[in-house]
């Protein structure tokens, strides 16, 4: 499903979607009341998402999409104009799976589809870094009680999901196969109630267990 509150953006969007044997647009909706509705009707697997419109923005209607049955709850992929850290922090806290700009290209839009309809994190090359540095600077001190359900390599595994590593450098990192780092994070996530990597993200720099790569 496209939101979006100008008709033509929308029909581009919808236009480069529906070109893809694979994908499909079933609806469009030009505010966030109308998004939820609608999203509640058709149960769509991911969302394309606008923040800032009349009425209900997108951070309200993607807090509310994503606040149900996960089995039901749809992936919103949020697409702004605004690079901006805020608007960053705020979608991925009210449970956006994913990023981008309004000037990606088709093809990475596509692929940010793709990405979080299977269940993974997608985020904007040019805001991921700022996003994790902020992380960094005003992560608490760690809860060691939220993370004792997990075992040592679970943790492990956190730290460098965090750092943004993806599965197959972790098994690289680590000397395993990415399977085997694709049933950690899957126990990382279940243990800790979490619905994807980019809440283990979030989570593991709010609690002060990474740091980005390249730091200290």
């Amino acid at each position: 499903m496209v939101v979006d509150d100008q008709a033509v953006v929308r029909a581009g969007f919808a236009a480069i979607v529906d070109a893809e044997p694979d994908l499909h647009v079933i609806a469009e909706a030009g505010d966030g009341a109308r998004a939820v509705q609608l999203a509640r009707e058709l149960s769509p697997d991911v969302v394309l998402m606008d923040i800032r419109m009349p009425g209900m923005d997108g951070l309200t209607a993607t807090r509310l999409l994503t606040d149900g049955p996960q089995a039901r709850a749809p992936r919103v992929l949020v697409l702004t104009t605004f690079d901006q850290d805020a608007y960053v922090h705020d979608a991925l806290r009210a449970g956006a799976s994913g990023f981008l700009l309004k000037d990606a290209m088709p093809e990475e839009l596509l692929a940010g589809i793709r990405v979080v309809a299977s269940g993974e994190a997608m985020l904007a090359p040019t805001v991921t870094r700022r996003l994790i540095d902020a992380f960094a600077d005003t992560a608490p001190a760690p809860d060691p009680a939220l993370l004792e359900p997990l075992t040592p390599r679970e943790r492990e595994v956190l730290t460098l999901v965090a750092a943004g590593y993806t599965n197959a450098e972790i098994a690289d990192a680590l000397g395993v196969t990415t399977g085997t780092v694709k049933s950690h994070v899957n126990a990382v996530l279940g243990k800790l109630g979490l619905r994807d990597r980019v809440q283990a993200t979030i989570l593991a720099y709010d609690l002060g267990l990474a740091r980005p790569r390249g730091t200290r």
